[in-house]
């Protein structure tokens, strides 16, 4: 089942339960992947749904930072049961060790040697680590691998 038909099941299963929470985070989504896809006039496969999926994830993240900074707790808790709910269609997140072999391979494999071979680690590692890893911890971790 691609991952555009699941968020169409969990929106049915989220209107026969009443979980309004829910419903509004998955009808949220499905309206952003739905604009890109007129947008560009383009039919997202799962990728693509998987991008938008990634991008409302960081900007639930984002939100949340500046909700705690502005001392305002119920709408980072709005946020975060938002943040929850997306996650639930993320694929299964790595752990910080296979991160870190992942980087190591990557490392090894492009011959990096400094950091100007930033840009080649991150490709390489882009790919296995897509919506699996936050990108800001994987560039952290490379940039301290390469320092």
């Amino acid at each position: 089942m691609s991952l555009k038909a699941r968020l169409k099941e969990q929106q049915i299963l989220a209107m026969r339960a009443k979980d309004k929470v829910r419903l509004g985070t998955i009808r949220m989504l499905l309206a952003a992947i739905k604009q890109i896809e007129i947008d560009d006039k383009i039919e997202l496969n799962d990728d693509g749904v998987m991008a938008v999926v990634i991008k409302s994830v960081k900007q639930r993240k984002d939100s949340i930072t500046q909700f705690e900074k502005a001392k305002r707790i119920d709408l980072a808790d709005i946020e975060k049961t938002e943040l929850a709910i997306l996650q639930e269609f993320l694929p299964q997140q790595l752990t910080s060790d296979e991160v870190k072999t992942l980087i190591e391979q990557a490392v090894t494999s492009s011959g990096a040697n400094g950091m100007k071979d930033m840009g080649k680690v991150m490709g390489l590692l882009n790919k296995d680590t897509q919506g699996r890893a936050d990108m800001g911890e994987v560039s952290a971790l490379v940039r301290a691998a390469l320092a």
